[in-house]
C-alpha cells in the first residue's frame, strides 16, 4: 500500500496557482445555523461609545420600546 503525503511533505512547485473546483453538486450544510444576520456599518465615533454588538443591539431595542408603535407601522410599510 502507497503511503500518502501530509500537507507539510508537499512541496510548492507540487501546487497548482489555480484550482478549479466544480461546485455544482453541492447543497447547503443542514447543520449550519440558520439563524439570520445582518452586518450594519457604524461610524467611529458611535462605535467608541459601545464596547461590544450586545451593547448595540440592547441600546437599539430600547430606543424601539420608547419609539410610538404607530410611527414605527407607517416607517415599515412606506
Amino acid at each position: 500500500m502507497k503511503k500518502t503525503r501530509t500537507n507539510t511533505e508537499l512541496k510548492v512547485s507540487e501546487m497548482l496557482s489555480e484550482y478549479n473546483l466544480d461546485y455544482s453538486g453541492s447543497k447547503p450544510n443542514r447543520f449550519a445555523k440558520t439563524e439570520k444576520q445582518v452586518v450594519v456599518q457604524i461610524d467611529e465615533d458611535v462605535a467608541k461609545v459601545f464596547s461590544s454588538s450586545e451593547d448595540v443591539n440592547n441600546a437599539l431595542r430600547t430606543l424601539i420600546r420608547i419609539y410610538p408603535k404607530k410611527r414605527r407601522k407607517s416607517k415599515i410599510n412606506s
